[in-house]
């Protein structure tokens, strides 16, 4: 027997159609809604010793909600991933509510667990060239090595999220000096894009065996399919190795290493906030920490009387 009632199910199902086609969510956005709110509603099936239907879910107690947030806890859940799967919750009550007329507070009130958000660790400036240099050097195909450094090439000269830079298709295959970036949320933004990005990716497509037309891929996989990120984590992690560079060394890090770099010549917090496509500016705000910690870092060692 089903967790989960039919009709729970199918507004699940609901949820997750309106997000996709009003909200904008990218696939892994809903992935993670589906699993987290189906888990929800399966813990609630078992704690009320019945499947819930819609009526049912309208009157959850924050008690009700306190039990599954202990559960989550004592099953190893960490802070931080229970209090994502709590704003899924929140997300689906909300609309729920709004489409089956009840009130949702008792869902909404609860409280996420508080937890310490961790700081980007860029690569500094020394360590990113160095790994564009020895990242093509993983493989012994000369055109795998040209692709893997015009991906990460993207990745710090353009601070795209590496799922921005396997978007790209073919059309794309003579770089502008703008991309127009379709990102998280089906957020749109313009990012410039540097001489070293341009010349990186154009050796790649002179390198391509494969037939790059504007629909298809941009960046293949040996076999000709489309580049899984994977992939790249692969060759990040056989250069970090080889350079010694701490795990913390992926291609996120090269984003991450896009924005203090700016940062530190000076950039606009703002205008890094657009490049990145960050919703907040809060988020980009944390690159601030970040280049506060190192200039305390660098005073403590360098300062005669720290």
């Amino acid at each position: 027997m089903s967790l989960i009632s039919p009709a729970a199910r199918d507004a699940l199902e609901d949820f997750l159609a309106h997000q996709q086609s009003i909200k904008g969510a990218a696939e892994n956005t809903l992935v993670a809604y589906g699993g987290d709110i189906t888990e929800f509603l399966s813990f609630m099936t078992v704690h009320a010793g019945a499947p819930q239907g819609l009526g049912a879910l309208a009157h959850i107690t924050t008690r009700d909600m306190r039990a599954w947030m202990a559960r989550a806890r004592s099953s190893g859940v960490g802070a931080r991933s229970l209090a994502r799967k709590l704003s899924a919750v929140k997300v689906f009550y909300n609309w729920l509510a709004v489409r089956q007329g009840f009130d949702p507070t008792a869902v909404l009130s609860i409280r996420a667990p508080k937890f310490t958000k961790k700081l980007p660790r860029p690569l500094a400036e020394d360590a990113a060239r160095e790994v564009l240099d020895v990242a093509p050097l993983q493989s012994v195909k000369q055109w795998v090595g040209a692709r893997d450094a015009a991906v990460l090439t993207l990745l710090w000269g353009c601070g795209l999220r590496i799922s921005e830079a396997l978007n790209l298709t073919g059309a794309d295959a003579l770089l502008p000096q703008v991309l127009r970036i379709h990102g998280k949320g089906g957020k749109e933004r313009i990012v410039p894009v540097i001489d070293a990005a341009r010349h990186a990716v154009a050796a790649y497509v002179r390198a391509c065996p494969y037939e790059l037309s504007e629909e298809d891929p941009l960046f293949r996989a040996i076999r000709g399919g489309a580049l899984a990120p994977r992939a790249i984590q692969k060759v990040m992690s056989q250069t970090r190795m080889q350079l010694g560079l701490p795990a913390s060394a992926t291609p996120h890090a090269m984003r991450h290493s896009f924005a203090t770099h700016l940062l530190n010549a000076g950039g606009d917090l703002r205008a890094i906030q657009e490049l990145l496509g960050h919703a907040s500016l809060s988020t980009t705000q944390a690159y601030t920490a970040v280049d506060t910690t190192r200039l305390l870092d660098v005073y403590a060692n360098a300062h005669p009387k720290a």
